[in-house]
């Protein structure tokens, strides 16, 4: 999905092993404040193993996964995961290496994948969690329209303790009534 001159979504490759590893590598002091599976991930080969659980997820439905290149370099993720095809739910996670932030990059690629999940997908609602504590990430579902509907406590495990998550929703009608599209 081409999001702009210089940002791209691509689907999960092989190819894409080393260079996100290596962006991993470069920003793990970073990433592993707000993510819990940065400490599983030490080696190309540990990468390569938890992208094979990603393709039995995207396989069975469950994940929709791209990575981000930026004027031609791979900058992080985006996707849509959790998928509850029951309720058409799902939720928008995503992760951008520090040299990529602050240039309007996620708020892009989330737009576009919104757009997708409602018009292609035809998901009622995506939902979107994000540390207490993470105001960068905040600062994309408040631009994007989403309504904090709260906060859930002690939610998830992370570098030895349990931290609360803001959890955000954009529903279709709230998008359709928002949105250029």
């Amino acid at each position: 999905m081409q999001i702009s001159e210089t940002i791209m979504l691509e689907p999960l490759a092989d190819h894409h092993v080393a260079p996100v590893f290596r962006l991993i590598e470069q920003n793990r002091t970073n990433l592993k404040t707000w993510l819990q599976w940065v400490d599983n991930i030490h080696t190309e080969a540990d990468f390569e193993q938890f992208l094979q659980g990603v393709k039995q997820r995207i396989a069975a439905k469950m994940a929709l996964p791209f990575f981000i290149r930026h004027e031609g370099e791979i900058a992080g993720n985006i996707g849509l995961y959790h998928f509850d095809h029951l309720n058409k739910t799902a939720a928008i996670g995503y992760w951008l290496g520090e040299a990529f932030q602050g240039k309007g990059i996620i708020t892009q690629a989330c737009r576009e994948l919104i757009r997708y999940g409602f018009t292609e997908l035809a998901l009622n609602r995506i939902e979107l969690k994000c540390g207490i504590g993470n105001h960068k990430s905040q600062a994309i579902p408040e631009r994007l329209g989403f309504t904090r509907e709260g906060i859930l406590r002690q939610a998830e495990l992370l570098n030895g303790g349990f931290q609360d998550l803001y959890l955000y929703s954009l529903l279709k009608q709230d998008w359709e009534k928002h949105s250029q599209h």
